[in-house]
């Protein structure tokens, strides 16, 4: 008899369905078939455990199983649930009251027919309703995360016997159903960290508004415990709430990395990532031998914090130089590409040099200009070219320091940077892939940064002065077009230049000393 359920494999944040076909023969032998990796290779051992101690087995005959479409390459051990059902109903140990094309079923199998989790639990629901099927079978674990697709029917189970039971003797699996917008809403969490805790640094504090409402790339360079990585740690909270749409995004990605949350199925968040500097290449774009999303892709949507920059290895910062300007990742084998979404913001944090102080005759290590000059040329200017703002951090002094009044609140900031996003909005909603200022084409800049005679000239002598790239320009421009949209100024004035020729110290003639 010839059986075929449903699975389904995920490539990049893209899943493709795989029809598992089911022969029996005469004969004795299990062949698994349509390039499966190791983990699925191994499957015969895990579902004839799980079957033998929920009262079945697989039966001393002939069996081939073969994987559809035969040339894509399978891996993972989310297939033994989809075998096991197979194998099941083609040797007639039960029978299929349910129609078993009318369903996708996938699960990892432990040997006491308990179900653990899976990966890519929301591609998999997308696609299963992109393709008309009735109903997803999977892990109770990520029931939540597939039930956010409408239209699709989704049953989390706990055993094989439950599955084994739902299609035996029709016994009802229990439905799970969210509703997407209100546990979207509810869940959407109060920052952790606040401005209001932040003492002085009213100018940084300027530039990171200036950063959130542009989606702007930002560095900051100052000496130790002048508060960069308490600054970096704030900007999430003064980020727009995610859209529903930005959610679904999000939580895609992180599905396929397996790392979705378990209490809501959905990212209510923007993502803020902080890799350690020893990371690799591979760990922070993405890769191996079956790609999957780096940290660059996990921060999608949000923040990635790169603390330290100069102490990364350079190689891991150049591969980031394309993903900055493409807003996406695209990962290459001989067989397959994969694309991964990564449009984030940069936020950067160094010291000026190897001591951490820099030109401060009061500081206690000195280093030498160059010192300075070869420690900054571990980041390479076309890498600083790509980042909007570069500001200057510099200590708090005590009388800021112990001052009891309270900051302006996150919250407060927030308001004026959803303004601005609100003014953006309007001004790209003919472009599909532009939302903010950041995300500007060389047409969006000639379209909507038009200078007057003044902030011309201004700007001119800028270049001429700092010597600044085609690039340094077109980011002095989307920055001077974020600040007129704080100020709610249809047009760029020659104060909105000046501030934006400001936020770009490490171009400066004499910055190394």
């Amino acid at each position: 008899m010839l059986t075929k359920v449903y699975g389904s494999a995920v490539f990049g944040v893209e899943a493709t369905t795989i029809t598992v076909e089911v022969h029996v023969n005469t004969g004795i032998g299990y062949h698994l078939v349509g390039l499966p990796d190791n983990a699925i290779k191994e499957s015969n051992f895990r579902i004839a455990a799980a079957l033998q101690n929920n009262g079945y087995k697989i039966p001393g005959k002939k069996l081939i199983l073969n994987m559809s479409p035969a040339d894509l390459r399978k891996e993972g051990s989310a297939y033994d649930l989809t075998l096991a059902l197979g194998i099941l109903v083609a040797t007639h140990q039960i029978k299929a009251q349910h129609a078993l094309e009318q369903y996708i079923i996938m699960g990892e199998l432990s040997l006491d027919g308990n179900l653990q989790p899976i990966r890519g639990a929301l591609p998999i629901a997308i696609k299963a309703k992109e393709e008309g099927f009735k109903g997803f079978i999977l892990p109770k674990q990520n029931a939540k995360e597939a039930a956010i697709v409408e239209g699709l029917e989704v049953y989390g189970v706990c055993n094989i016997s439950e599955v084994i039971g739902f299609f035996d003797k029709a016994s009802p699996l229990e439905q799970t159903i969210i509703d997407l917008e209100a546990e979207f809403y509810e869940h959407l969490e109060c920052p952790e960290f606040d401005f209001a805790d932040v003492k002085g640094q009213e100018s940084i504090k300027r530039c990171m508004e200036i950063a959130a409402a542009g989606g702007h790339n930002i560095i900051l360079i100052g000496p130790p415990g002048s508060g960069k990585t308490m600054l970096a740690k704030r900007l999430p909270s003064i980020l727009p709430p995610m859209t529903l749409h930005e959610s679904l995004e999000t939580t895609k990605i992180h599905s396929v990395a397996g790392r979705t949350l378990d209490k809501t199925g959905v990212m209510t968040s923007r993502p803020f990532r902080s890799p350690h500097h020893t990371i690799s290449d591979v760990a922070l774009v993405g890769g191996g031998q079956y790609p999957q999303p780096g940290e660059i892709s996990l921060a999608h949507n949000g923040v990635l914090f790169l603390d330290e920059l100069p102490e990364f290895k350079r190689g891991v910062l150049e591969v980031m130089r394309q993903p900055l300007e493409d807003r996406d990742v695209t990962i290459s084998r001989a067989r397959f590409t994969v694309t991964y979404p990564a449009s984030f913001m940069l936020v950067a944090s160094m010291n000026p040099s190897p001591s951490g102080y820099f030109n401060d005759p009061d500081a206690p290590v000195q280093s030498s200009p160059q010192e300075m000059q070869r420690y900054l040329s571990k980041v390479s200017g076309p890498l600083l070219d790509r980042i909007d703002i570069h500001i200057e951090v510099n200590p708090v002094p005590f009388e800021k320091l112990s001052d009891t009044k309270r900051g302006e609140a996150s919250s407060v900031i927030r308001e004026r940077v959803g303004r601005a996003r609100k003014i953006q909005g309007i001004r790209f909603e003919a472009f599909k892939n532009i939302h903010y200022n950041a995300q500007m084409g060389v047409a969006q800049i000639r379209n909507h940064c038009a200078l007057d005679p003044e902030s011309m000239a201004l700007l001119k002598a800028a270049m001429e002065k700092l010597n600044l790239s085609a690039r340094a320009y077109d980011r002095i421009l989307k920055v001077s077009r974020t600040i007129a949209d704080l100020s709610a100024s249809k047009s760029i004035t020659s104060d909105h230049i000046s501030e934006a020729i400001q936020y770009r110290s490490l171009d400066r003639d004499g910055w190394f000393g």
